[in-house]
């Protein structure tokens, strides 16, 4: 008896007609050491749905690359080339990774990899505060502690700030 009544409700929720929980996911620095392998991943990720990857360089290819990973979802390469690409692969989303920046070089100070990556962050920040003012942003980008609060107060500055 339970046996059956547990395989009914097993039944009933394999033949749910709910609508599939859909996803757009940004990576903005797809192209690089760590957004190529996070990438990946994304893809393999049955949650995500759309995966549109962004670098100055390189996406294209790597989109490609990705692409030929065998699940559901689809992804697009936009370039720093391509007119209003950054537009184009925020639009939607509702989760934006930022793995963009530069690693930091031997002889390479705190200080000088902070002002190289917070631009970045900065400029990334304010494309998604513009385009993508809902979707919640993972920063990881170096020094971390020092680049969440830059796309935090452009967030603020944008009046699209949101404390959750």
């Amino acid at each position: 008896m339970f046996a059956t009544r547990n395989s009914l409700k097993l039944a009933a929720r394999s033949f749910s007609t709910a609508t599939p929980q859909q996803s757009k996911v940004a990576v903005l620095g797809a192209a690089g050491g760590i957004g190529q392998p996070l990438s990946l991943l994304l893809k393999a990720n049955t949650r995500v749905t759309k995966l549109s990857l962004y670098d100055i360089h390189n996406t294209p290819g790597v989109a490609a690359d990705v692409g030929h990973i065998n699940t559901l979802s689809e992804v697009t390469g936009y370039s720093a080339k391509d007119q209003d690409g950054l537009k184009k692969a925020l639009e939607g989303a509702e989760l934006v990774v930022i793995p963009a920046g530069v690693p930091r070089k031997p002889g390479m100070t705190r200080d000088d990899l902070f002002n190289t990556n917070a631009g970045i962050v900065r400029d990334l920040a304010q494309a998604c505060a513009e385009v993508c003012p809902k979707a919640k942003l993972l920063i990881i980008s170096n020094p971390v502690n020092s680049t969440v609060p830059i796309a935090s107060e452009v967030f603020k500055k944008a009046g699209v700030y949101d404390a959750k």
